[in-house]
């Protein structure tokens, strides 16, 4: 491979990158049973051009453990990390139909990670798994750790389930989880927010692209309603993965005093969740969710310069809260649609 001449650090790194590839980095096992850390025998070692040419040890390493930690390859900027992004898939994917407050970095394709109060945690989930399209890989970097809290905790999604009655698991399965959401209501995301759009015509594209029902009502305000998967086998080795968001959209997930004044107000709620069938899902059954991801989650906290990738739907993940300044940005590659064939 012929590198053309140029000059400075960037291009002594980018030489080192594309020689003696198998001796470039170390690889270990984190004492968490879901990570791999990967590090560079240099620190001329360049992340991009070594995942260019190492995606399949990497999708190795995420098939065994599901998520992999790059750590001290001296990634400074959005625009960095959205190359090394870039050197796996050149297509990075929207937030679109998003369900959480993020705005855009610098680098296209690169968001902030969900804009929470410091003080507030964010619970397992797998990205987007309450829609039927979402990303395979979500890549973190961060920018700026914080000096107190602010992990990104990790949970595996097969042992989440294992952890389920049987019982439950399997009517999960069968029936689905049906997300109703209501926009316009002050307490969440307007639709122009969630389909990063001010067109209505493109918002309703959208939802009859992915089957979701809608109704505009108001003067500006909207409802959908869509039926997704609960459970679903993993496409490379069949485990079976729960994954879905009830959890989260169910209004036991709410604050007792907000969950109090949504309902006194006579208004819509935010968001709602059923089972597909339109049945309500009992507060207990949520609990025990709930309690099965505390059970499996592990964390490894954050050092600046980090780089993370996870299998999406391998590998949950959440927030803790913290103190003082933190900015960790996302990334989302490789589209999956439930509808070809992913869900039970």
């Amino acid at each position: 491979m012929t590198i053309p001449p140029s000059s400075g650090v960037r291009a002594m790194r980018r030489r080192v990158a594309v020689t003696a590839q198998q001796d470039l980095v170390s690889v270990t096992d984190s004492p968490h049973s879901i990570l791999s850390v990967v590090r560079p025998a240099a620190p001329s070692v360049d992340l991009e051009h070594w995942m260019r040419s190492n995606r399949t040890r990497v999708e190795e390493l995420l098939s065994d453990r599901g998520a992999v930690l790059f750590r001290g390859f001296q990634l400074s900027s959005p625009e960095e990390f959205q190359s090394v992004v870039k050197a796996w898939s050149p297509q990075l994917l929207n937030y679109t139909y998003g369900s959480t407050p993020r705005s855009r970095s610098s680098a296209a394709g690169v968001y902030t990670s969900t804009e929470y109060p410091a003080d507030q945690t964010i619970p397992q989930h797998n990205e987007m798994a309450y829609a039927r399209i979402w990303p395979e890989h979500l890549w973190f970097y961060c920018h700026q750790a914080s000096p107190e809290g602010g992990a990104t905790p990790l949970a595996d999604s097969h042992l989440v389930a294992q952890r389920l009655d049987r019982a439950l698991l399997d009517s999960f399965a069968e029936r689905g989880v049906r997300y109703v959401r209501h926009y316009g209501t002050g307490f969440d995301l307007t639709w122009q927010q969630a389909f990063e759009t001010d067109s209505r015509a493109e918002a309703e594209e959208l939802c009859r692209a992915q089957r979701i029902e809608f109704t505009w009502y108001g003067e500006d305000k909207l409802k959908t309603s869509q039926v997704c998967q609960a459970v679903i086998e993993h496409p490379s080795n069949g485990k079976q993965l729960w994954f879905n968001q009830a959890h989260l959209f169910h209004t036991s997930a709410l604050a007792p005093e907000v969950r109090d004044e949504l309902r006194s107000g006579g208004g819509e709620i935010p968001r709602e969740v059923y089972f597909g069938d339109g049945e309500p899902i009992p507060d207990a059954v949520l609990e025990d969710v709930r309690a099965a991801f505390a059970a499996e989650t592990i964390r490894e906290p954050w050092q600046d310069g980090d780089l993370m990738v996870i299998d999406n739907m391998s590998v949950s993940h959440g927030r803790d809260s913290y103190r003082g300044p933190r900015r960790v940005l996302v990334a989302m590659t490789d589209e999956r649609s439930g509808d070809a064939g992913g869900p039970r």
